[in-house]
Parts: structure tokens; C-alpha cells; sequence
């Protein structure tokens, strides 16, 4: 192999492997980029859900053992005065109909997920039965 065809030999591995770097650089910008703006978010519901929490475990320690049902909702947002500003009020709207979904959707996971349990416990329930059936079996033998 001639040295000119030696030296275009490194040139173009030195040129892929730059490209390769570029790329990487550009994806894991983009992975970072990504991740930072789903946690800003999610950070403000999370926020507001923990406040509507707290407050109910708060009013119903005040109870004190009368059984009340737990709030999702504080009060005070009801009574609160509505925004003068459209802008503000369309904002407020738009949080409150995303907290809304959200809600919505956590709902919707948690029935999927007890009809998921309701069918895992069916299933174990009668693989239990033939065990038994089997050792029974066994036993007669």
C-alpha cells in the first residue's frame, strides 16, 4: 500500500470518527434538553397535587376520627376571586384543565390496574388449585 493511500486511509477514519462525535454531542443535548423540560413540567403539578394532599391529611387530623371523605380539591379555589386579567384567568383555566387530565388519566390507570390484579389473582388462585391437585395426586401414588 502506498503512502498516499495510507494517509487518505487515516483521514477518513479521522473524518467518521469526528462525525460520530458530532452526533453523539447533538443527541445527548437533545436527551438533556428533553429530560430538564419534562422535569420543569412536572415539578409545578406535583407541587399543586402535594399542597391538595397535605391539605386533606390536614383537615382530616382536624377531624379527629370522624370519617370524612378525602378531598382531591381544595375549597379555596372555589372561593377564590377570578383572575381581572384574561390572559391570567385563560392560563389558570388551562392549569386547571391539565391538572384535570391528569387526573383523569391517573384514574383511568389505577382501574387498569386492579382489573390487571383482579385477573393475576383469578390466574394464581387456579394454579394454587392444580398444585394442590397434583400433590394430592402425588400423595395417592
Amino acid at each position: 500500500m502506498s503512502s498516499y493511500q495510507n494517509e487518505n486511509s487515516k483521514l477518513l477514519w479521522m473524518i467518521i470518527s469526528g462525525i460520530s462525535v458530532v452526533v453523539v454531542l447533538i443527541f445527548a443535548t437533545q436527551w438533556f434538553l428533553s429530560e430538564k423540560n419534562q422535569e420543569t413540567s412536572i415539578a409545578p403539578t406535583k407541587s399543586a397535587i402535594e399542597k391538595t394532599v397535605i391539605a386533606t391529611t390536614e383537615s382530616a387530623k382536624v377531624a379527629s376520627g370522624k370519617t370524612m371523605p378525602i378531598q382531591l380539591v381544595e375549597e379555596s379555589i372555589v372561593k377564590d376571586p377570578l383572575p381581572v386579567n384574561d390572559t391570567l384567568a385563560k392560563e389558570e383555566i388551562s392549569k386547571l384543565d391539565d391538572l384535570h387530565q391528569q387526573l383523569k388519566d391517573q384514574q383511568q390507570d389505577l382501574k387498569q390496574q386492579h382489573t390487571d390484579v383482579d385477573t393475576l389473582l383469578k390466574l394464581k388462585e387456579d394454579q394454587v388449585k392444580l398444585l394442590e391437585a397434583q400433590l394430592a395426586a402425588q400423595n395417592k401414588s
